[in-house]
């Protein structure tokens, strides 16, 4: 799998934190560029307004950078006779190793200054381009240009639950700019960093109202649920598409409020398409640099005709949207420092082998992780219950999106 991490943590929370600051915004970044938009892929046509010009735009001040890092290696289990598991019934399961990728993308303030959609902010996606990021960098953005044009031109309306692209260009230098709507600055990985922040400071505080306590608590779990049914709800959109994700994670879904008094306002929407694979049966066969490990697994797994290998796309998406609802029933209920997404993931994947009665036990056992636990508890266990189907090691086994949204832990029944 592929995860979305930034590069510059300190800086980036600090553009965040400041956001309110005004700078203004300035067209020097676009005197070298190109008129017009020449990814190294046929282009879309899209049915919104979508600006290929580069003085289309005002480009602002840098707020971050941010990478990828692929999670892969080796079989995690022990198989053969004598054993519980085997590595066929695990459908090709490993262990992780985490290695960085090459690429390197850069984020930017900026807005329309032209057409119907002047004065919209915008935050622009810069890959390096073929000189300095390789033929990956430059498929990348041709698959993410491609993917939201394909999207935002479907007959069934554009997905709320996504972010909307609204241009891009490229440079004399090769770098390419996609310009999406400013939907908002946080991400769920901020999100979940400041609630355990919070965690952290109310637990120092000897006297806090216990009224308060567990009013806090409902408006988090109420925020947490509204998240994942939007995210769900994305995801769905995608797969309606024959589109998969496949970096789904924390740091790829925008929020337009990180306030839990504002919840009934809460709209996440899923961004870094770069990865996102066509599962059209016309388009299975596929053999491209950025599918192939996809398929990789997915012939590990036991999945080899188009059909199989349709479904095993489709269950990857539902394992990582499994492991995000993870995170976000952990992480805002912890102490900071207490739990992180990749230690979560080994939890479940290697210590308790996706055995999640015996990860409830554990966590059981440690204070520190008692509110997740309550939180999974809901409904007499339809967390635990939610996330055992889509963390199923069987992928013919798990849920499909819209059967995740209409489970009852998903609808928000248990609260």
């Amino acid at each position: 799998m592929v995860v979305v991490v930034p590069l510059d943590w300190l800086s980036f929370q600090h553009c965040l934190r400041n956001r309110t600051t005004h700078l203004p915004l300035s067209s020097r970044f676009t005197t070298t560029t190109t008129t017009s938009l020449c990814f190294h892929s046929p282009i879309i046509q899209a049915k919104l307004p979508f600006f290929t010009n580069s003085d289309s735009f005002q480009v602002g001040r840098p707020i971050g950078t941010y990478g990828f890092i692929n999670v892969t290696s080796y079989s995690a289990f022990p198989s053969g006779p004598g054993t519980d598991y085997s590595l066929e019934d695990l459908g090709g399961l490993k262990t992780q190793d985490v290695g960085e990728g090459n690429v390197k993308i850069r984020l930017y303030e900026g807005r329309v200054s032209r057409g119907p959609l002047t004065g919209t902010p915008v935050t622009f996606k810069v890959y390096p381009g073929r000189r300095a990021g390789g033929v990956v960098a430059d498929a990348l953005a041709a698959n993410e240009l491609n993917t939201h044009l394909f999207l935002q031109s479907s007959s069934k309306g554009i997905g709320q639950n996504l972010v909307l692209l609204v241009g891009g260009f490229e440079t004399t230098t090769g770098e390419q700019w996609l310009a999406f709507r400013d939907d908002g600055k946080y991400n769920a990985a901020d999100y979940a960093k400041l609630a355990s922040e919070r965690v952290s400071r109310d637990r120092e505080g000897s006297s806090w109202n216990p009224f308060e306590q567990g009013l806090t608590t409902k408006r988090r779990q109420n925020f947490i649920i509204k998240m994942l049914q939007g995210v769900m709800k994305g995801l769905a959109y995608l797969h309606d598409h024959d589109r998969l994700h496949q970096s789904l994670g924390p740091f790829s879904v925008v929020l337009n409020t990180i306030s839990e008094r504002e919840g009934s306002y809460l709209i996440p929407r899923l961004r870094d398409l770069a990865f996102s694979v066509n599962v059209r049966y016309t388009e299975l066969d596929d053999s491209g640099q950025l599918v192939e490990g996809l398929w990789r697994r997915a012939t590990g797994a036991g999945a080899f005709t188009q059909m199989e290998k349709r479904a095993f796309g489709i269950a990857d998406d539902i394992y990582e949207a499994g492991l995000f609802f993870a995170y976000m029933a952990f992480v805002p209920f912890c102490e900071a420092g207490v739990m992180d997404s990749l230690s979560l993931q080994r939890l479940l994947e290697n210590t308790f082998q996706l055995d999640l009665e015996a990860t409830r036990e554990y966590c059981l056992a440690d204070d520190r992780l008692v509110n997740a636990v309550e939180f999974l508890d809901l409904g007499d266990g339809a967390g635990w219950e939610l996330l055992q189907a889509m963390l199923n090691a069987d992928f013919r086994k798990r849920p499909t999106a819209e059967a995740v949204l209409n489970h009852r832990f998903m609808t928000g029944a248990v609260l």
